[in-house]
């Protein structure tokens, strides 16, 4: 499993197996074995550090959530939920370590967020992490920390 870098994440322990030739990782949240892509261990990586560096409720967080971009059908790779309302408070996107986080990976998770209206919107590649905060007039700000999420 050495194609999958020490991500800027504290160091987890994941259940992994092999099938068939294929590289699996356990999904704590939805109880399933999902394809271990570099991608899906930037995901596996955000999800536990939200839920046990940040606090957030496991049942709050939605992976590849359905979003509707100019009627096509796109999903979101993480959103997390308020407690009191029910509405998206967090998106996130990932993206695998040897992707940069350029204006065209901000533009799709505003696309994304245009549909959701999440306060926060972060991207990751697992080495680089970026937030922002949408303001009431629509537009980003961004973040030099990460927010308390209530």
């Amino acid at each position: 499993m050495s194609l999958y870098p020490q991500l800027n994440f504290p160091r987890y322990s994941f259940r992994l197996r092999s099938c068939g030739g294929t590289n699996r990782i356990w999904d704590d949240i939805r109880k399933v074995w999902l394809v271990l892509t570099p991608e899906e261990w930037v995901r596996r990586h955000v999800v536990r550090w939200l839920v046990e560096e940040r606090g957030v409720t496991p049942q709050l967080i939605v992976q590849e959530h359905p979003v509707d971009v100019n009627g096509q059908p796109q999903r979101a790779d993480v959103v997390v939920f308020g407690t009191s309302d029910a509405r998206p408070l967090l998106l996130v996107e990932c993206k695998e370590p040897g992707v940069r986080i350029s204006q065209d990976v901000y533009a799709q998770a505003v696309r994304y967020n245009a549909f959701l209206k999440a306060r926060y919107i972060m991207m990751t590649n697992g080495l680089r992490h970026y937030i922002y905060e949408m303001g009431a007039d629509g537009s980003y700000s961004m973040l030099t920390e990460f927010p308390d999420l209530p």
